[in-house]
């Protein structure tokens, strides 16, 4: 059972995550910018308000986040590490095991909820511009479904490389090359990115 505050915490973990502040996801899902100011949290007599589930609903849209993937961001989970590597060093042998899960030496950890379900890569230079620069954190799941359009990591035998999912068996870089077929040895979900 989740309390008042985990659902909160939920949505402020959901909007840094997703680079913004609270305000500024409720703007993004069409939601008035107040929607989840920490004044509206709590009523004139002292009482809990709860966000509406069409709120949640909007913002778990614009994010692309599942429910029970929102709900992972509630309640101490959200104090869990995981592994991160720069990007430019995770295309080295063994980093990964053959199902995309961090292996091997070289990793960190950075705090962020949802534990062993996710990892990070920084962004080392801007290679991967103009989605993504220099110094920015993508976080992925190499467990999640991948729909059409959904950015994503991909381990090719040349190493790892960034873009979008087409198909499967097929993948558009950022810089607008394919990559398809035996080339592809495993696609994980970018989920987050903190710029």
């Amino acid at each position: 059972m989740y309390a008042h505050k985990d659902i909160w915490l939920a949505i402020d973990r959901l909007a840094e995550g997703a680079g913004y502040s609270p305000s500024g996801l409720a703007k993004k899902a069409g939601l008035d910018p107040t929607t989840f100011n920490k004044s509206k949290r709590v009523s004139a007599d002292g009482k809990p308000r709860w966000p509406s589930t069409e709120s949640i609903a909007k913002i778990l849209a614009v994010t692309s986040m599942t429910m029970s993937e929102f709900f992972s961001l509630a309640g101490d989970e959200g104090g869990a590490q995981i592994p991160i590597m720069r990007f430019d060093h995770a295309g080295r042998a063994n980093a990964f095991d053959d199902n995309g899960h961090p292996s091997g030496k070289g990793w960190e950890t950075i705090p962020f909820p949802g534990g062993s379900r996710f990892f990070a890569l920084e962004a080392a230079d801007d290679s991967m511009m103009p989605v993504y620069r220099k110094g920015d954190v993508l976080v992925i799941s190499p467990t999640e479904n991948i729909r059409r359009g959904d950015r994503v990591i991909v381990k090719t035998r040349k190493g790892i490389s960034s873009g979008e999912f087409q198909r499967r068996n097929e993948i558009t870089t950022f810089d607008g090359n394919e990559i398809n077929g035996a080339d592809i040895q495993w696609t994980a979900r970018i989920m987050w990115v903190s710029q």
